[in-house]
């Protein structure tokens, strides 16, 4: 191997301390295989011009959890790549050996079942690749050295932990854990039986010139504790896992000689090492329950990427693919291991091939919400979001100072996305989200969707909510009720408070509640039959509003369009509208209720990634394309607000560089401004007291950061972003027991 070991076998946590402090943070300023898309002069808070993030890598650390080598870079990048650039702390966790067949031949190979086999050869080969991709990425040179050892996060237990010399706050943990060796089919030894407990231990694989001394047996408690071991040493700002909630395909399960009853199951769209890793990395991170600093946590779509209209444009599709093209080895540099310097299977193929899709793509599981900032009945915005599972809230300190309280708990246990939030007649909010139960022994394995209504005020004006209720899910099975999508919400006229979500089959569910309390049971929406079947029929990234004349529209893309749903009647559940011709959506869609009862609707294009602004006026009843935003790239909803009045909006969107860019709306779009934050999710905007544009994001050191419009009009430009006061706490103060209660 190339890579030389340490004079010691293990890293020390006080070495890696030390390694990861900001002396070492110059060492990564190689460029990387990713453009740069700013310049690197001094910081400003400015949104425009020269200038780094606002957000300083020395205050973030990130940690993805996957289960082979190659899973970050088909389904995180491009926001890993951009993480690992900016200089912060990143420990990227691969829970199996990848070992596949063992042969590590490239898809055009000829008769490649006569290739010789080799497994423990070929997981060495993937981890070359992939310790070389991340070397490209950090200083820009894929033969850049790595120390190699054997590191104990479990007494009796070793894994082995590469550190690049020229970067050590940059590691890769292998666990080299077998991996199913299959896609759909059932197998008790893997991943997925050791979650079901199909099997009760699963063994390791010891790659090629390991220092790992043996093979180990894993069990299902094992690996959830080797990954809180992971999480105490890392302490992450930013978890990142693969999905755990796949959409099931309408495939029958293949058939499988494994009787065993916990086995069986639909198909999925993803890979099943992919799900298992992710509910693994669930079970952890509510293990790991207080011990540290809440984290945001993110989860990416894998295979499914392949299924759904593409997202991203091509420039950020070449950039990802040639990350891939370092890791399958398709420049065949030379490392000095015979094994092998990267997985062939991948080679040169990213942008070509069965991966095609997924290199085209990048979603999170969690489309985003278009309403996580709202004003409260004084005046003063408030913003939610989820870190460590838990809800927290900020406040303006007095309406429309700019200025937001430091964040205060806002309860919940094992929620993921973002909040919704629901401003009802009278002011009083009502929060909604999502959350996971795990299994434990009086708990099925579920998803269900949660609700808290505003109780009060404290005496600075913060609001304060009622516990957590259940709305349960509109699926009851509890495998079913695992693919539920996210909340959208709305308060009609009347006070009463509908929520929307994606069910199971692909369709869209309904409650309602009178002032946002005693919500009649789930019903499904009517909706056109779709003859959809090699895709999800409604793709997840909902959004909802109620227009001038108190008509509630629900929107939804689609795997070809955008489906719209509009109310008869003032408050009444919204029915299926008139087709809306709309484009193909890259992704969700946010709602902007105008004057006169229109409606605008504001959304990705696929494989464009160009915002589009389209507008449905109440008299004609048609949809129309009514403007195009200048090209920003990036991926994932694109918020929407009103401000003011004459139909003005202000939009808030990712940009190729993982930052937020914001602009006016009126007839057509105004230019783009730069906001030089790199964040999670969708930004969050509002119409402040005084009537100025605010946007809002959470950055990814869990700050919230905040820019408005320094005065009140159309084309008045933002002032600088700043970083509001305070870090959140851990809510409680203990950790949450796997299975229990919110």
């Amino acid at each position: 191997m190339s890579a030389e070991r340490p004079p010691h076998e293990s890293v020390s946590r006080r070495w890696l301390l030390r390694a990861t402090g900001a002396g070492v943070l110059a060492a990564t300023a190689g460029v990387g295989v990713w453009a740069r898309l700013s310049d690197d002069g001094a910081r400003t808070a400015g949104p425009e011009g020269p200038g780094r993030p606002l957000t300083d890598p020395a205050d973030q650390s990130f940690l993805q959890i996957i289960a082979h080598a190659d899973d970050g870079l088909y389904f995180m990048n491009p926001d890993l790549e951009q993480s690992l650039r900016g200089g912060a702390r990143s420990v990227t966790v691969c829970l199996t050996g990848g070992e596949a067949d063992g042969r590590n031949v490239g898809p055009r190979a000829h008769d490649p079942a006569r290739a010789p086999q080799d497994r423990a050869a070929f997981s060495r080969a993937r981890a070359n690749g992939l310790r070389a991709a991340h070397a490209a990425m950090v200083t820009g040179d894929p033969a850049a050295r790595w120390d190699v050892a054997a590191l104990s996060l479990l007494p009796g237990f070793e894994v082995e932990i590469q550190t690049l010399r020229a970067a050590p706050q940059h590691q890769l943990i292998f666990l080299g854990l077998v991996e199913a060796r299959a896609v759909w089919q059932a197998r008790a030894r893997s991943l997925r039986g050791l979650w079901l407990g199909a099997t009760g231990t699963l063994p390791t694989l010891r790659p090629a010139g390991t220092p790992v001394k043996r093979r180990f047996h894993y069990t299902r408690d094992q690996v959830i504790q080797t990954l809180v071991a992971v999480l105490d040493r890392a302490g992450p700002t930013v978890v990142r896992t693969l999905d755990p909630n796949p959409v099931h395909s309408p495939k029958r399960p293949p058939a499988t000689t494994d009787r065993d009853p916990r086995l069986a199951g639909l198909r999925y769209y993803d890979h099943q090492d992919h799900t298992a890793s992710a509910h693994f990395a669930e079970a952890a991170l509510a293990a790991y329950g207080g011990r540290g600093r809440p984290a945001i946590v993110e989860n990416y779509l894998g295979y499914e990427d392949g299924v759904l209209p593409h997202d991203l444009d091509l420039a950020a599709a070449r950039r990802k693919a040639r990350l891939l093209s370092v890791y399958g080895w398709a420049d065949h540099r030379a490392c000095g291991d015979p094994a092998g310097c990267g997985d062939r299977k991948v080679g040169g193929s990213a942008l070509g091939g069965s991966s095609r899709n997924w290199t085209r793509s990048t979603r999170l599981r969690a489309p985003g919400s278009n309403a996580w900032l709202r004003p409260a009945a004084d005046g003063r915005l408030t913003a939610f979001a989820v870190l460590g599972g838990a809800a927290y809230c900020w406040a303006e300190t007095r309406p429309g100072s700019g200025s937001f309280g430091a964040p205060v708990p806002v309860g919940g246990a094992l929620l993921q996305g973002q909040i919704q939030v629901v401003r009802r007649p009278g002011g009083a909010l009502q929060l909604f989200a999502s959350r996971t139960v795990l299994p434990g022994r009086n708990a099925a394995h579920r998803r269900e969707l949660l609700t808290a209504p505003q109780t009060g005020t404290t005496a600075d004006g913060v609001p304060v909510f009622a516990r957590w209720e259940s709305l349960g899910s509109p699926d009851p099975d509890p495998v079913r009720s695992l693919e539920t999508g996210f909340p959208a919400a709305v308060a009609g006229p009347d006070g009463t408070v509908h929520v929307f979500v994606r069910t199971w089959d692909g369709n869209v569910a309904h409650r309602g509640g009178p002032h946002g309390r005693h919500f009649s049971p789930w019903q499904r929406l009517e909706g056109p039959v779709s003859t959809l079947t090699a895709s999800p029929r409604i793709v997840d990234g909902l959004d909802a509003c109620v227009d001038s004349e108190g008509l509630i529209h629900l929107a939804a893309p689609t795997a070809g369009t955008v489906q719209h749903w509009v109310s008869k009647e003032p408050g009444h559940i919204p029915r299926p509208a008139a087709a809306t011709g709309l484009p193909q959506p890259g992704g969700p869609v946010s709602l902007v209720p105008v004057a006169d009862g229109a409606v605008r609707a504001v959304f990705r294009r696929s494989v464009t990634a160009q915002v589009l602004i389209t507008e449905r006026q109440r008299m004609v009843g048609a949809w129309r394309v009514s403007a195009r935003c200048a090209a920003v790239g990036g991926y994932g909803r694109v918020a929407a607000a009103p401000v003011g009045s004459g139909g003005r909006m202000v939009l808030a969107a990712r940009d190729d560089a993982g930052e937020v860019r914001m602009a006016m709306a009126r007839d057509g779009a105004g230019p783009w401004q730069r906001g030089r934050v790199a964040h999670t999710a969708a930004a969050g905007v509002a119409q402040d007291a005084v009537g100025r544009a605010v946007v809002v994001a959470l950055g990814l050191d869990g700050r919230l950061y905040s820019a408005r419009q320094t005065s009140v009009g159309p084309s008045v430009r933002f002032g600088g972003w700043r970083a509001q006061a305070g870090l959140p706490e851990r809510a409680g103060g203990g950790p949450v027991r796997v299975g229990g209660p919110g």
